[in-house]
């Protein structure tokens, strides 16, 4: 009876002493774990400027594959040169453009490239054949010396796919231009490390964008009357000559105005509207480029080149303004001095330094 008493007393002390050795263990352990909280560096986590498709950085994220080229249509021969409708993929659309190969010995490195960006023609008045429309006569200029030239029409001009969506408030055609130079980086006949970039007035803000978008595709540019102020200059001009439809203005409008309301208008100091300008970013530029600007032009002032160059000057580039007395817009009455220039800036930089 005793032995049974004492083996029940050793029992309950046995367990005594288990109970109290795990509460004194995990009241240590949670006393340790509180310590930790206490002690460890608080993280605080500042969310970054919330970036719009629109912006430098969103559009250098992107992937611009490009496509095979398809032919629509065979056009009859220019003077040195074969023409032809093409069509190319920009996220998933089907972009038509005017394409044009010289006709003669390719380069062993293939023949260089000019990308045309055409400027505002009302979208549904646009034209690809390089006959006829607002740039017969400038085109066939480059195609007959002996350069593939490629002219995109934007999203929604003439019959390529989509809706225009115009330039300044909008990635869409900065997109198709991109596009439009993957396909020709992927061109059997084409020297990939030989592109230019020929741009006229809205064609200008496009190729801005993607000169530091993709500064590494470029190997020159010629800008003439280009939209190249920055967005307070924008935010402050009109041409007196743009009549675009009521719906296209609507759109445009709601564009800029979806933007004003969000961000405030325009200024320097607006992380915002800072993002989303090219001439922001215009250190990473390594292109040569080349501005030229009729002196009386009435659509788009010349000081957004002067600007531009003085800007490009100032951060070391290679730049070129030429700017022509008495000339307007399209630079008509200097027409073939300018031209020469362009050709000259593009013999001096795709064809004598590339091939």
């Amino acid at each position: 009876m005793y032995n049974r008493s004492m083996k029940k007393v050793y029992i309950g002390i046995v367990c005594c002493i288990v109970l109290a050795f795990t509460f004194l263990t995990f009241n240590s352990v949670k006393i340790n774990k509180q310590k930790k909280l206490l002690t460890a560096p608080v993280s605080i986590t500042i969310s970054p400027f919330p970036t719009n498709p629109l912006s430098i950085p969103a559009m250098r994220k992107q992937s611009y594959p490009g496509s095979a080229l398809t032919i629509l249509q065979t056009l009859p021969d220019g003077n040195n040169y074969h023409a032809f409708i093409v069509s190319y993929q920009s996220q998933d659309l089907a972009i038509h453009a005017l394409l044009t190969i010289p006709i003669g010995q390719k380069p062993q490195k293939g023949w260089p490239v000019i990308i045309f960006n055409h400027g505002y023609i009302p979208p549904q008045t646009y034209q690809t054949n390089p006959t006829v429309g607002q740039y017969a006569t400038y085109l066939p200029v480059f195609a007959e010396n002996d350069y593939i030239v490629l002219k995109p029409d934007f999203r929604g001009n003439g019959n390529s796919q989509g809706k225009p969506e115009g330039a300044y408030y909008s990635p869409a055609y900065a997109i198709d231009d991109l596009n439009a130079i993957a396909s020709m980086r992927q061109y059997p006949n084409a020297n990939p490390q030989a592109i230019g970039i020929w741009a006229h007035s809205m064609g200008g803000n496009v190729a801005l964008r993607v000169l530091v978008v993709k500064p590494e595709w470029i190997t020159a540019a010629v800008i003439w009357g280009g939209v190249v102020g920055t967005y307070e200059d924008l935010q402050n001009w009109h041409d007196p000559f743009y009549h675009p439809t009521h719906s296209e203005q609507a759109d445009h409008n709601q564009q800029r105005f979806s933007f004003v309301k969000k961000y405030g208008t325009p200024s320097a100091t607006s992380p915002f509207w800072s993002s989303i300008d090219p001439t922001n970013f215009l250190q990473s530029i390594s292109t040569p480029i080349q501005l030229d600007v009729g002196g009386n032009d009435e659509e788009v002032p010349p000081s957004f080149s002067l600007s531009l160059s003085n800007a490009l000057k100032n951060k070391g580039k290679t730049v070129t303004f030429y700017s022509y007395p008495g000339a307007d817009h399209n630079i008509s009455q200097s027409f073939t001095n300018a031209m020469q220039n362009s050709l000259t800036f593009f013999h001096t930089y795709l064809q004598n330094g590339k091939n």
